[in-house]
């Protein structure tokens, strides 16, 4: 995709997110090259990003999809219902197709690679700070020739599995958590956690943790 110039576009307020101080650092440096954009806040876990979020209400948020916690597909949902005017642009390492036919479900219109940031992000995020899309040329191509096939209904139907709290749940118990750990993250109680553990379980016909943690991994909730 070429660069494209917003005529008009000057002060911009971003919230980056990313578990890595050093893509948090290099984030940092490369969106505040732009004349009258500011950083106004970094967050290294998913839930940490909603609540920055909502704290400070950022014209975008630019956030890797793999986050601790929450992911950034539950993030950028929790975040678009409570700020749709916020705009988000999705950082990730795989181009699937899958997957970025469920970040334009999330309601994200900026998807980038992060072997193309260096390229394109601040294009990216010019592009979503005054509402319009935009994708890295790998995923608009990939996304072009995928359209309207069978994969995305597929995709469809196996998202809608479980709900969002049970997706939340999947990536707390896969990433190592107890159920009363769960329970302190959400905010519930133990017994409201393991219910939805036994839920789930039944639901996608699991009978063990590893066999969650491979379901989650497959499903794009967490990476390993």
């Amino acid at each position: 995709m070429k660069d494209i110039q917003f005529a008009g576009v000057r002060d911009v307020r971003i919230l980056i997110a990313d578990d890595h101080n050093v893509v948090l650092a290099g984030l940092r440096q490369l969106l505040l090259e732009r004349k009258g954009w500011e950083v106004c806040g970094e967050a290294r876990t998913g839930r940490e990003a909603v609540s920055l979020a909502q704290q400070l209400k950022p014209d975008v948020v630019v956030m890797d999809i793999s986050m601790p916690e929450l992911n950034g597909l539950e993030a950028a949902r929790q975040i678009r219902k409570s700020l749709p005017r916020t705009e988000i642009v999705m950082l990730t390492l795989h181009l699937h197709d899958r997957l970025a036919y469920e970040i334009v479900q999330s309601g994200v219109r900026g998807y980038v690679l992060k072997s193309d940031a260096s390229r394109d992000l601040v294009n990216a995020v010019e592009a979503v700070s005054v509402h319009r899309t935009f994708f890295t040329a790998q995923v608009a191509e990939m996304m072009l020739e995928n359209f309207g096939k069978p994969a995305q209904r597929v995709a469809e139907v196996a998202g809608s599995r479980l709900t969002n709290r049970q997706r939340e749940i999947v990536q707390l118990l896969a990433e190592g958590k107890s159920s009363k750990e769960v329970a302190v993250t959400l905010n519930i109680s133990v017994k409201t956690a393991e219910t939805h553990r036994a839920n789930i379980m039944r639901r996608l016909e699991l009978h063990s943790i590893s066999e969650l943690v491979r379901y989650a991994v497959k499903n794009q909730i967490i990476e390993v």
